[in-house]
């Protein structure tokens, strides 16, 4: 069976690109071999769990994409079965372009990049939000995370796709900058120690 993704990602136009650049031989045996990638696995699980932000693509009813980047304390992008992912939608800057796209269209894509180790991982989907009290937001608070939340918004996952590290910058958190200059400080300190 083909990999969902291609199903997808492979669009007519897309896989006539491919055939005048000369790759589409290669990506139709892509196509036909490997798993589907339609479902959350260990790996992605564990991914996941590390991530403290990710960009959220929708579709306005006009055509053109809407990409917002979310982010939180790392795991508040929740697994919550093999096909669904959740998150609390904090509030932010009250446009409501992700929720207004959503009550029209349900197509929906996470976009997430690890910089520090040159991962990212692609899920195309549908997605719907759950505004008032419930039991999957109360599953996805955040126990001590200041931030008010407005809705819940879960992810069906359709297909996923992790994607070279080429051209990937390496960055490092705030947190990793202050543990390094923590060692550097105590390195500079035994150093010192020494003369």
């Amino acid at each position: 069976m083909p990999r969902k993704f291609t199903q997808i990602a492979f669009t007519p136009a897309v896989k006539a690109a491919q055939e005048q650049r000369g790759s589409r031989e290669t990506y139709a045996r892509f196509e036909k071999s490997g798993p589907d990638n339609d479902s959350v696995t260990p790996e992605i699980a564990d991914f996941i769990a590390r991530m403290d932000g990710f960009y959220l693509g929708t579709v306005g009813s006009n055509g053109y994409p809407y990409i917002q980047f979310r982010g939180g304390p790392p795991g508040f992008l929740k697994v919550l079965d093999d096909k669904t992912l959740g998150f609390a939608d904090f509030k932010g800057n009250v446009q409501y372009v992700t929720v207004g796209n959503l009550g029209e269209n349900d197509k929906a894509f996470l976009f997430l990049m690890d910089y520090r180790h040159r991962q990212r991982l692609k899920i195309w989907g549908s997605a719907h939000y759950l505004e008032g009290e419930s039991e999957i937001l109360n599953r996805l608070r955040l126990p001590g995370y200041n931030a008010d939340v407005e809705r819940a918004i879960l992810f069906t996952v359709e297909a996923w796709n992790w994607n070279c590290p080429q051209h990937i910058p390496i960055r490092y958190s705030e947190a990793e900058v202050a543990a390094l200059q923590a060692r550097v400080a105590e390195l500079e300190q035994q150093l010192a120690d020494r003369e």
